[in-house]
């Protein structure tokens, strides 16, 4: 165990009286937050947590310490800073998940640039279409989309990605183009099972937002695979626009209703809260913003 490792266990575990939250609050499992306190412990030869079924509290030897390791800690997050400052060079390997179809595509070639303009940093990126566990499986870095539910993780929004309607020529070509949303309900939709309202889809008109009612023979958990029958010709979708942006550029699928376009899901950056980012890490993130702000497939701001 290193030192620094074993006081921001302490401090984290002490200012959540409880060794889970304290382990959340630092991004490390439980398991090793109890191993780095017994082994500080050790280490100083004293007790520093009473500790019940119950309750973790601190001993008087635990409030003298945690009362000095504080500003220690905050010293060394300076001292840090300071020589990261100095380095030309960001150095390092960063641990990301992302979905698969979207991290796959657009954070690839996201990624690239920053790895061109900094070829020490490792990049390790791990696709999951399921939210992987930050902190039990050691990520650094989740790309993630919708909002924030975990209240012990960080995030920065990147971007408010388009969800769009589409369709492919031979489709509307077969069955007609719908001229209002009204008329989606006697065409066949493709749903998407993870929406949080896939037998409706919403449309704004003026100031005014309305829902429609959908219904289709298809449905899958990935938008890729919606934009994908889409293509096939078996019905319109909705969808994050980076699913549909390669159809649409060889014109095997059409965008409808972008006047009325409604929905948008966030795209955040997330990370623990209590964990001291690196400055290669505040330099991906602020290089993510900036390249998926000005994207297409960002939502225009009214």
């Amino acid at each position: 165990m290193d030192t620094v490792d074993g006081m921001r266990t302490f401090v984290a575990v002490a200012k959540q009286a409880s060794f889970t939250g304290g382990a959340k609050l630092i991004g490390i499992s439980t398991k090793l937050a109890s191993k780095y306190i017994a082994q500080l412990e050790t280490r100083l030869d004293a007790q520093l947590f009473h500790r019940t079924t119950r309750s973790v509290t601190l001993t008087e030897t635990g409030r003298a310490y945690f009362e000095k390791c504080q500003p220690v800690l905050e010293q060394f997050d300076e001292l840090e800073d300071v020589v990261q400052q100095e380095q030309a060079e960001l150095a390092g390997v960063i641990k990301i998940t992302a979905p698969t179809g979207f991290g796959s595509t657009k954070l690839v070639e996201a990624l690239a640039p920053f790895q061109q303009l900094h070829p020490k940093v490792s990049i390790d990126l791990r696709l999951s279409d399921h939210n992987v566990s930050i902190v039990e499986e050691g990520i650094d870095l989740a790309i993630r989309f919708g909002n924030l539910q975990d209240s012990t993780m960080i995030a920065r929004k990147l971007m408010d990605m388009r969800i769009v309607v589409f369709a492919s020529p031979a489709y509307l070509t077969k069955f007609g183009e719908p001229k209002h949303p009204s008329a989606l309900s006697s065409h066949n939709c493709l749903l998407q099972q993870f929406s949080a309202e896939p037998y409706h889809w919403q449309f704004k008109f003026g100031d005014e937002m309305k829902l429609y009612p959908v219904t289709g023979s298809y449905s899958a958990n990935s938008p890729r695979a919606v934009a994908h029958m889409a293509a096939e010709g078996l019905g319109i979708g909705a969808g994050p626009a980076y699913a549909v942006e390669s159809y649409l550029k060889d014109a095997s699928l059409r965008l409808l209703f972008e006047d009325n376009e409604a929905r948008i899901i966030p795209l955040h950056a997330v990370y623990p809260s209590g964990r001291h980012l690196a400055k290669r890490m505040r330099a991906l993130i602020d290089h993510l913003v900036v390249i998926f702000s000005q994207s297409s497939l960002a939502a225009k701001e009214n």
